[in-house]
Formats: structure tokens, sequence, C-alpha cells
């Protein structure tokens, strides 16, 4: 008798395309599992280029549900003037550009392969939710409901939130690396950048049960469960 497929959760990878290849052999997704990626899929490591082929591999044989975090944000944007060039650049786009082969002085964004535009585009969410959590890359307003949240709120808010919800569902994000190098976890809030791309952690979470495997830039690969939320509220 097969097992309940699992909701997988990745945080922020940074171009760290050799800890996702460990982490994944660790977690073994299957077709049923569902696998959320709450954004910043690139810049800091050495790979985005390769990290997002394989999350284009992986959405063809996964159900992958992939959202947009304030670096893909920064890329897109770098499209549209100097000006927004020159702020991705400042935060780690030179690792990004590099990956891709393309030099840093007046670089030529078209060389980018139009898939992976595509990818951040048009594959790429806002935010997931199911029956019990939600999914953003940074934070909400925790006053108003998803589907009116602003995408600078969702990409740019860091953790902790200073309340729950609205919704009063869980919400898993990423974007504010944990010194710790494990998730941060209160009643109402788990954060999944355990420091990829900064020599730390690339951490996934199985949502129903707890567990965790994580992994970093030398392929080394543990296992944990998520500790008990400290009470904040």
């Amino acid at each position: 008798m097969s097992s309940d497929p699992r909701t997988l959760a990745i945080g922020d990878i940074h171009g760290n395309s050799r800890a996702l290849d460990a982490l994944l052999r660790a977690a073994a997704p299957t077709k049923d599992d569902i696998i959320i990626t709450p954004g910043d899929y690139i810049d800091r490591g050495s790979d985005s280029s390769g990290v997002i082929d394989r999350l284009i591999q992986l959405s063809t044989a996964h159900h992958l549900i992939p959202l947009r975090g304030n670096h893909e944000e920064m890329m897109m944007d770098a499209r549209h003037s100097p000006e927004l060039l020159h702020l991705w650049l400042q935060c780690g786009g030179h690792d990004a550009l590099r990956s891709y082969g393309i030099p840093e002085v007046s670089p030529d964004l078209t060389k980018i392969p139009s898939a992976h535009w595509e990818f951040l585009d048009q594959t790429c969410r806002e935010f997931h939710q199911t029956a019990d959590h939600f999914f953003v890359h940074g934070g909400v307003d925790p006053k108003l409901p998803l589907d009116q949240q602003s995408p600078r709120v969702l990409h740019w808010t860091t953790f902790p939130p200073s309340r729950p919800h609205v919704s009063k569902k869980t919400m898993i994000c990423g974007h504010t690396p944990q010194p710790s190098g494990i998730p941060g976890s209160l009643p109402h809030a788990i954060c999944l950048d355990t420091g990829a791309g900064l020599g730390g952690w690339l951490t996934c979470l199985d949502v129903d049960s707890s567990q965790l495997w994580q992994s970093n830039e030398l392929g080394k690969v543990r296992e944990s469960i998520l500790r008990a939320p400290r009470r904040r509220w």
C-alpha cells in the first residue's frame, strides 16, 4: 500500500545546485508528492543557472509549486533599466551572471535562456495555500487576505512576523537567514532560510511529519525533526 503524498517545502537555494541535488536524493520525492519552493533560487551561490534548470526539470516529473522571491524580482526588474540592473548586481546578481557565462560589464540579459525567463515570469507564483498552511517568500501583512497582498510585502517582509495572519493558518516562508542553521519555528510561522549561499544549509521540510533534511554546498546531508515552536503569541 502506498503512503499518502507528502508536502515538501524547500527553503532559499541561492545558486547551490549541489546542495539541491543532495537534498532531493535524501528526501526522494515521488511523483505524488507536492514540492513547494518559496523562492530565491539565484544569486550568491555559483550555479544559479543550474538551479533553475533543475527546477524546470523537476516541474516536468513532479508536482512543483515554485514561488518568487525578492532575488527573482530583482533579476526580472533588471531588464527594465540600468538602475535596476545595478541594484540586482549589488545584491548578488553578478554571481548569477557568471553562471550564465555573461560578462558583468554591459551584460546582455537576452543571453539568459528564454525557458528561464518563462519559468520566472509565468511558472512562478506569489503564494500558495492549503487547508492549514500558506507559503510565501518573505511574509505578509497579517490583516490582509493573501490575494490582497502586494508583491513587495510578500517578497521583502522579514521573519519573525509581528502576529499571526488573519487566516489563522501557519505561514511557511524563507528570505530571513536563520543563523543557527535550524529553521525558525513559531506557533504560526516557520522560516526555512537556513543560510544556503552564505555557507549554511539548504533545508527541506515535510510539512505534515516535521521531518527535516538539510544539505550544504559540499553535498553533506543531515536529518532531524523540526523543533517545537517557541511561544510568542
